[in-house]
């Protein structure tokens, strides 16, 4: 019954409620990049994908590393996470999703909450030279991890950890639509409708701007955008069947979620209590501090309560070599 009834972590002093907690490490944290060796894989549908890596000789674990909604493999969390892994020893790839790594992909496909074949191809590719390979996913990416381990992992998969994630998927974007949630909200949009633009050009008379200036809710946008040209039949399609939350009865490696309890994007439907209460491999831990992909810790390493924790669990199932 993995559900962890007490967290470490707790906030500082100076960054009281999760709203601050939330803001403060997306503005001011800043990590020298770690993942610096660039590669470019193709997808089996004739798109791409670009990784970014630290690899030392003789390692033989690898984490990869999952970024949120409108991130990419450079965003400090990333690369702070990777810098903590790296420090312990193993490799770190962190790679971008599709149309996030600067260049828009090929294809008039988008990246998506449900986007596991987009993990799993990057996986396939980087595996075979590693023992073991460990998954990271922040956010949007974090649902992911979590989605593509309820599916089936690759074997050499021995574990991960996720952080913020809003594995119900509807729930989250109608708390996102709260007036307390609106700088967010146009955050995200804004990045989206430059994604949106450029897909426009390159596909037209296949996307419409119809109002698209003027949406203001993901359930406007995944109606309009995401959902079509992904497959689904609407945005509730979309939410329904790029949840993780519905899948996580299928993890069976050692699984970590950390959704802290103040996370102003997170309604009680994303803290599965009662899965992990049923599951032998997932566990969730709720600390009472850490807004949305937060977890700010201060110290002379630039170390965030995140990275640690991710560390710490992880290497308890893929222990060093000898």
């Amino acid at each position: 019954m993995p559900l962890l009834g007490h967290s470490s972590y707790r906030a500082p002093p100076a960054l009281p409620g999760g709203h601050l907690q939330t803001i403060f490490p997306a503005v001011f944290r800043r990590v020298l990049p770690v993942t610096r060796e660039a590669e470019r894989i193709t997808t089996p549908d004739g798109d791409f994908l670009d990784l970014d890596w630290n690899r030392e000789a003789g390692a033989t674990r690898l984490v990869i590393i999952s970024h949120g909604l409108e991130g990419n493999s450079r965003n400090a969390c990333i690369q702070g996470m990777a810098r903590a892994f790296v420090r312990a020893g193993w490799d770190a790839l962190a790679w971008s999703l599709r149309g996030c790594s600067g260049e828009p992909n090929r294809l008039l496909r988008s990246y998506h909450s449900g986007a596991t074949d987009d993990l799993a191809a990057v996986i396939a590719h980087a595996a075979p030279r590693y023992r073991t390979v460990s998954l990271v996913g922040f956010s949007l990416g974090g649902n992911i991890t979590l989605k593509y381990l309820g599916e089936g992992a690759d074997p050499k998969v021995a574990g991960a950890v996720a952080f913020s994630v809003p594995c119900d998927l509807a729930s989250s974007a109608i708390r996102l639509e709260s007036l307390a949630n609106r700088i967010y909200m146009q955050h995200f949009l804004s990045g989206l409708r430059v994604k949106i633009l450029e897909k426009m050009s390159m596909f037209p008379g296949q996307v419409e701007i119809g109002g698209l200036t003027k949406m203001s809710t993901f359930r406007e946008f995944d109606g309009a955008y995401t959902a079509p040209m992904n497959g689904f039949l609407s945005a509730d399609d979309y939410w329904q069947r790029a949840s993780s939350k519905p899948v996580l009865a299928g993890i069976t490696v050692p699984a970590l979620l950390v959704n802290a309890l103040n996370d102003p994007f997170l309604p009680p439907a994303c803290f599965p209590e009662e899965e992990a209460k049923a599951s032998a491999a997932f566990h969730l831990e709720t600390p009472r501090d850490g807004g949305h992909v937060g977890f700010a810790a201060f110290n002379l390493r630039g170390e965030y309560w995140s990275d640690s924790r991710a560390v710490s669990f992880l290497a308890q199932y893929s222990p060093q070599a000898d």
